[in-house]
């Protein structure tokens, strides 16, 4: 350890009470949230020292970590091309294939586009892409900046305008740029303070995009006149209710421009025609509480999913000039258990995505010359713990459905599935090189499987895991236990590059698919939100149990991670059953959850209380946050090992939770100090850095310590 580091910093005690329900309770690191404060950043920068200290005995092995994930990562690559059609002005057609690609040593992304003939085919990307246009090169964009996230990039519908918007500090604040794609030059339109892209037009004269209040809430609809200065922007469309946030797009058969509002349990649809920007919004249906819908204009009709007295929703179709749910038309009825999550109509199909059984699924339903919809029937897989999902492609006029397919051992895949005649071929599989010490990847090395966990009230909760087939089961083996269980997030078996330096090195890996993620239909999400909130954490507690009492590992060999409201899992978790688990990584954790959601002022809070409760105004709510946020139960005793990380200019949860949380940790918890440790990034946001280097170097960090926590090293 460096001589000027004698010891973990210790944030000092300032008093700061607060008083809700007749309660009064003290918060001696409030004063951490003034962020432009010295002593603040001082703080900060004072952790990122000593854990840098307590971690520097790691330096191989964070080097072998990322070492391997470079390793078997194609570096220079391509994406699978995907098929647009623009339409000019005069009539006229152009076809693009449109992908992206990376180069090795390069931290970002580059998006092309190639002209291509009639046809569906696209071109092999290994056979090389002739009169290739680079729209844009993200290495040159970011230049020297710490910070670079590319919030959109649109293409206007004739192809021949470019409109992408950047974030060079982390806070999802974008400026949006314009470029003429024939000549390459910039156009001098800007406009600042974009909540992500903009969506075009049908004559490529305006673009719409929304503005976010100071609450980070999507909240106002404006309109752009190409050649315009931004201060003579039009407001198209306000949401003044503080629980309702705005989204725009537009319809896949370019007819319609859509403004989507919703709440956490509550949403609405307006759409505008295309070729008439200026004219006024129609809604579908007046929004009604608890009735969630979305509209996809499907030609000559509309096609709603909506959860209308079906929880796992069901599909419906309304006629095109629709102004109420009373012209909602059942197309496929609601069946408990078989959780309906997506529509994409096409001119000849339509593609549902749907949940059954923990698992995900894709149906293809034909249409008839009519434009009717056919019964279709879900497409099959053979590997039993896996992940599909369909693209959403921009011609209306697709034959082919692209798929994503991946497990836990199958590299992800690219699929065409041709409608007409069921035939699938596969475009791309992510190429995973040999390891010059593991050799080439074998997926018959590996061995996946499903695992049904009781809960303390009784519920079987499902665990995907993976292994090595020649790790034994007999307790000897470290774990590494992922979870989330919010916001009817699925977290699905899929493949991971890094997670291969944990399998390699012996490693049991388990994703616990608790209660509040979507894993198992709606009302797998309703059981761990708001009053139910406790059985995500207890599901999480029982999955570690049983690993160790299964044979997967033991105890003092198990290590968890989550991130953002899977971070208020982990510190919930610890809090509950500390014994548990040897070490814990709790990434851009919300662990001042009630801090957070007692206050109206802060980004996205109001939002939060329909996902949470309102603290504020009922004290039932309070008292069963009061009772599990992180922050406000650690108590004087053992935890395991915590890494918690961080970024400065997060706005989905504040850099101040977790700061305040190791704050607290190093004064109560009877841990060695070099075990509590907070890692912040100064120029970051939600994600964390944005290079796709230093992501990895941030993931070797993370997962070299969690190694030699499990006593893999």
């Amino acid at each position: 350890m460096p001589d000027d580091i004698t010891g973990p910093p210790q944030a000092k005690r300032v008093p700061h009470e607060r008083t809700h329900h007749g309660e009064t309770v003290v918060d001696d690191y409030e004063w951490l949230r003034e962020k432009e404060s010295p002593e603040t950043t001082g703080y900060l920068e004072a952790e990122n020292a000593w854990t840098e200290a307590s971690t520097a005995h790691l330096s191989d092995l964070r080097q072998s970590v990322f070492d391997d994930i470079a390793a078997r990562t194609k570096q220079t690559d391509l994406s699978v091309p995907t098929h647009v059609t623009h339409r000019g002005a005069d009539g006229s057609v152009s076809r693009w294939w449109y992908y992206g690609r990376t180069v090795e040593g390069q931290q970002y992304g580059i998006s092309c586009r190639v002209p291509a003939t009639q046809g569906s085919t696209p071109p092999d990307p290994e056979g090389g892409l002739s009169d290739e246009q680079v729209l844009l090169d993200g290495n040159v964009e970011a230049g020297d900046s710490a910070f670079f996230s590319l919030g959109g990039l649109d293409v206007s519908r004739r192809g021949d305008v470019m409109a992408y918007a950047v974030d060079d500090t982390g806070a999802e604040r974008y400026t949006v740029r314009f470029r003429d794609l024939a000549t390459g030059e910039a156009l001098p339109d800007v406009i600042e303070d974009v909540m992500g892209g903009v969506t075009w037009t049908a004559a490529d004269d305006h673009v719409l995009y929304t503005r976010a209040d100071d609450a980070w809430r999507p909240y106002v609809v404006m309109r752009h006149a190409l050649g315009t200065a931004s201060e003579d922007d039009v407001e198209v469309f306000r949401e003044d209710d503080e629980r309702y946030w705005l989204g725009v797009g537009e319809s896949r058969d370019g007819e319609w421009l859509m403004v989507g509002v919703g709440s956490k349990i509550t949403s609405e649809a307006w759409l505008l025609p295309a070729d008439d920007p200026t004219g006024e919004l129609r809604c579908v249906a007046p929004r009604r509480e608890g009735v969630e819908y979305d509209v996809e204009p499907a030609g000559d009709r509309l096609l709603v999913l909506h959860n209308d007295g079906a929880e796992d929703f069901e599909l419906a179709e309304a006629p095109l000039d629709a102004g109420s749910h009373e012209q909602w038309q059942p197309v496929i009825a609601h069946e408990p258990g078989r959780r309906l999550t997506g529509v994409d109509a096409y001119e000849g199909h339509v593609v549902l995505g749907l949940r059954r059984d923990g698992l995900t699924a894709v149906r293809v339903i034909g249409r008839t010359a009519d434009g009717d919809l056919g019964e279709g029937a879900d497409l099959e897989f053979e590997e039993p713990v896996r992940s599909v999902g369909a693209y959403s492609s921009p011609d209306y006029d697709a034959t082919s459905v692209r798929l994503s397919y991946t497990s836990l051992v199958t590299p992800p895949e690219v699929l065409d599935h041709d409608v007409a005649t069921g035939e699938r071929h596969l475009r791309k599989q992510r190429e995973v090189l040999d390891h010059p010490e593991h050799g080439a990847y074998d997926p018959a090395d590996y061995v996946q499987s499903r695992e049904w966990v009781t809960a303390p009230d009784g519920v079987a909760v499902p665990v995907s895991l993976v292994r090595r087939k020649d790790v034994p089961l007999d307790g000897s083996a470290p774990c590494f236990l992922y979870g989330y269980g919010s916001y009817e997030a699925s977290m699905d078996p899929y493949f991971s590059v890094p997670r291969l330096s944990l399998l390699d090195r012996g490693f049991v890996y388990a994703i616990a698919h608790v209660r509040g993620g979507g894993e198992m239909g709606r009302r797998w999400y309703e059981d761990g939100k708001t009053l139910t909130k406790k059985n995500t954490f207890t599901d999480f507690v029982a999955v570690a149990r049983h690993l160790a009492a299964e044979g997967f590992t033991s105890a003092d060999r198990l290590v968890a991670r989550g991130g953002s409201a899977g971070g208020l899992l982990i510190g919930a978790a610890v809090n509950l059953a500390p014994d548990a688990f040897a070490a814990v990584h709790a990434d851009v954790p919300f662990v001042d959850a009630l801090t957070t959601i007692l206050d109206p002022s802060l980004p996205l809070t109001v939002i939060e209380w329909d996902e949470w409760g309102d603290p504020l105004h009922d004290p039932e709510v309070y008292a069963y946050m009061r009772g599990y946020s992180p922050y406000d139960n650690v108590e004087a005793t053992r935890y395991p090992a915590i890494l918690a990380t961080t970024s400065l200019n997060d706005t989905r949860v504040y850099y101040v939770e977790p700061a305040k949380w190791i704050a607290k940790l190093r004064t109560l918890a009877e841990n060695d100090p070099h075990e509590i440790l907070l890692k912040t990034e100064m120029v970051a946001g939600h994600g964390g850095v944005s290079g796709r280097y230093d992501a990895w170097r941030d993931e070797a960090f993370a997962l070299a310590w969690l190694i030699e926590r499990a006593g893999a090293a």
